[in-house]
């Protein structure tokens, strides 16, 4: 999940709130493991905690690091979905994505509820994960070139390819998450929610884009090709680190992808659209930002000129799903506000240009610069 694309929660104690004492008596109690130590981890909904295990004597020196993954109440009462997921995740480890993978409980669990009494409210579950650590920051803190806007391209349609093509599990299913808000076959859903804007100046634009969205892409979903999306291939899940056979100059490469707490069944379009939209937040060339990231997936899954001509609204459609969740949100928990709105100022900046600019002119745009990767 993005900084700037919050979930909207059911009630703050949907939030777990463990301790650092308590993570590590969990870790400790349910793996096995010695923690030498634990430190909180950003996270909106959810709560993370970066876990060092001291390696037993004769393992060899330093440590192991993990990701103590504690779901919200809501969420863990989704133990299908929660399962599939981290599936998912174990299966493209195995197929050579740099993907986090479960730690096993001393009872060769992939996953547990815990329960917690609370003096206020009933008992609560939480399902609790213990996921391998990985390297890298996040492509918000750093620049992003052009090759490595290819290179996520690129991994986009590898991990949605290689998922249709040989992933399956009975609870797949549970993937068709119907009226979930952040699926982007569901832009029009967002009418629940305008509200939110009161009488910003950005009003027209969203109520515009969700219009042609009902009107232009809901109408042709069925000719787009269908697979289960990652759905977050945002700048805070993605992971990038030095590439150390580079020397001299450094060169960067994707190290890890992160958060698949949005996985649902979409589009191949759906993901390319996705991750274009939060590749331009960070960039200082936002709108070409799209052709490179355009030119990486097609080398893998190339677009139908049906997809493609849909791609304009996607993008626009994503912006507007992120700003108007986020003004949503900000009314539900106004002590997170000015942290929302200031993420929120990059986003309604390049939907705005996107409108300026219209749909052909962007395109021209994306499609000369992916075009030029065929040279």
């Amino acid at each position: 999940m993005s900084s700037g694309d919050p979930r909207p929660l059911c009630g703050d104690l949907n939030k777990p709130s463990f301790s650092e004492e308590q993570a590590t008596q969990l870790v400790e109690r349910r793996f096995g493991l010695k923690v030498s130590a634990v430190q909180p981890l950003p996270s909106y909904d959810d709560q993370n905690f970066h876990v060092r295990i001291a390696k037993a004597e004769g393992r060899g020196e330093g440590t192991e690091e993990y990701v103590l993954k504690i779901s919200n109440a809501q969420d863990s009462q989704k133990a299908e979905l929660l399962e599939v997921q981290t599936r998912i995740m174990m299966f493209l480890n195995q197929e050579g994505f740099p993907v986090a993978t479960p730690r096993l409980t001393t009872e060769g669990q992939i996953m547990f509820l815990e329960t917690v009494e609370t003096p206020a409210v009933a008992t609560k579950g939480y399902m609790v994960r213990l996921l391998t650590f990985l390297p890298g920051k996040t492509a918000a803190t750093l620049p992003i070139s052009p090759p490595i806007l290819y290179e996520i391209g690129q991994l986009a349609a590898r991990l949605d390819k290689t998922l249709a093509e040989k992933f399956q599990h009975p609870s797949t299913k549970s993937l068709h998450r119907g009226e979930f808000i952040w699926n982007l076959a569901n832009v029009p859903l967002l009418k629940r929610y305008i509200r939110a804007l009161g009488q910003s100046s950005y009003l027209d634009v969203v109520k515009q884009v969700i219009e042609q969205f009902d009107a232009k892409i809901v109408p042709k979903l069925s000719s787009f090709r269908p697979c289960i999306n990652h759905g977050d291939l945002n700048d805070h899940n993605i992971l990038i680190e030095a590439d150390s056979s580079s020397p001299g100059k450094p060169r960067y490469r994707v190290s890890g992808i992160l958060d698949f707490c949005d996985m649902s069944y979409g589009y191949f379009v759906f993901e390319v659209a996705i991750a274009i939209m939060y590749m331009m937040i960070e960039s200082q060339d936002p709108i070409r930002v799209g052709g490179h990231v355009l030119a990486g997936f097609e080398s893998v899954v190339p677009l139908t000129p049906e997809e493609r001509a849909a791609l304009f609204l996607l993008v626009s459609g994503r912006f507007v799903q992120s700003l108007v969740m986020a003004a949503h949100t900000s009314l539900q928990h106004p002590e997170n506000k000015d942290y929302l709105m200031i993420t929120a100022k990059t986003g309604w900046k390049h939907l705005m240009t996107l409108s300026e600019m219209g749909q052909e002119a962007v395109e021209k745009i994306w499609f000369e610069t992916a075009k030029a990767y065929d040279t």
